[in-house]
């Protein structure tokens, strides 16, 4: 298997983004693919801002946001990613649209190229068929925000080989990230216990078992976390949380991957957490207090 040297990222949005700037800032040529010009420049902003945040704490050097922004390219074709030996999925967690990107990428991209996907619950055999090499098909699951956080899953399938897993695990850890190997099962690690841990949180706030406050605080000072679940809630993104809940729902059919009511209620009333203004928690003032939920 031959090293990887180019690196496609399909999708800009806030995941493709930051994945695109950990591998370029890692000297890796990096094009990202979004489907209009518009879409290009707003990745490409992001990426910036992110960096000029980075400078601002000191985390990022001069010289450093010059290389990362020197090996990123942002097009609009497809075919323009053919050079590319690993391409990473980052659109939306729908498998009839990932699996028709697969089947078109496969036509383009040179036959030993990597594929992998950066979904957070569907199963990566699900796309194995589409993409027309499930030998050299797996998972990198990265996590937000992708330049911070150091977790990478490394998901591999029955079908995946060796060569496969080996050359994933080498580019992340030349990303600076960590890598951990995860079964092909929705969820992978992280989501299989963090998703009903969420979910636990919103039924004992249905049950009347605490106030959103007393629930973060226990948590929080009680098993040492860093935030409590309704605070992660809002920063994960309440229409995240549901639509994986709902995957890993339809995958496993147990209770505990099943959304509550409330969070559906929030999601159509558009109280989304952090990114929306509002989620369990209000966002229009400093601090945030609790959103009036009417329970």
């Amino acid at each position: 298997m031959e090293k990887i040297k180019k690196v496609a990222v399909i999708g800009g949005g806030l995941m493709g983004s930051g994945i695109a700037q950990v591998s370029a800032a890692a000297g890796f040529p990096t094009t990202v693919r979004e489907i209009s010009e518009p879409l290009c420049a707003k990745s490409r902003q992001s990426i910036e801002k992110t960096l000029a945040k980075g400078m601002e704490r000191g985390k990022v050097t001069e010289a450093e946001r010059d290389t990362t922004l020197r090996n990123l390219r942002f097009v609009t074709d497809l075919k323009e990613l053919a050079d590319s030996n690993l391409f990473i999925e980052a659109v939306v967690e729908d498998l009839d649209v990932k699996n028709r990107l697969w089947s078109e990428l496969n036509q383009i991209a040179r036959p030993d190229a990597i594929f992998a996907s950066n979904t957070s619950s569907l199963t990566i055999i699900a796309m194995a068929a589409a993409s027309g090499r499930s030998d050299r098909m797996l998972g990198l699951h990265f996590f937000n925000p992708v330049p911070l956080m150091k977790l990478v899953e490394v998901v591999r399938t029955i079908t995946t080989s060796e060569d496969t897993e080996r050359s994933a695990l080498d580019f992340v850890r030349a990303l600076g990230k960590e890598p951990i190997r995860a079964k092909d099962s929705s969820g992978f690690v992280v989501n299989l216990l963090l998703i009903p841990y969420m979910l636990d949180a919103i039924n004992a706030l249905e049950s009347n078992v605490a106030s959103v406050e007393d629930i973060d605080k226990g948590i929080q000072l009680g098993a040492g976390h860093p935030m409590g679940p309704f605070t992660l809630l809002d920063f994960v993104g309440l229409d995240t949380v549901y639509k994986i809940s709902e995957i890993m729902f339809a995958e496993y059919r147990e209770p505990r991957y099943a959304p509550p009511p409330l969070l559906k209620r929030m999601v159509l009333a558009g109280m989304l957490g952090k990114k929306s203004g509002k989620g369990f928690y209000d966002y229009s003032s400093t601090p945030p207090r609790v959103s009036s939920l009417g329970l």
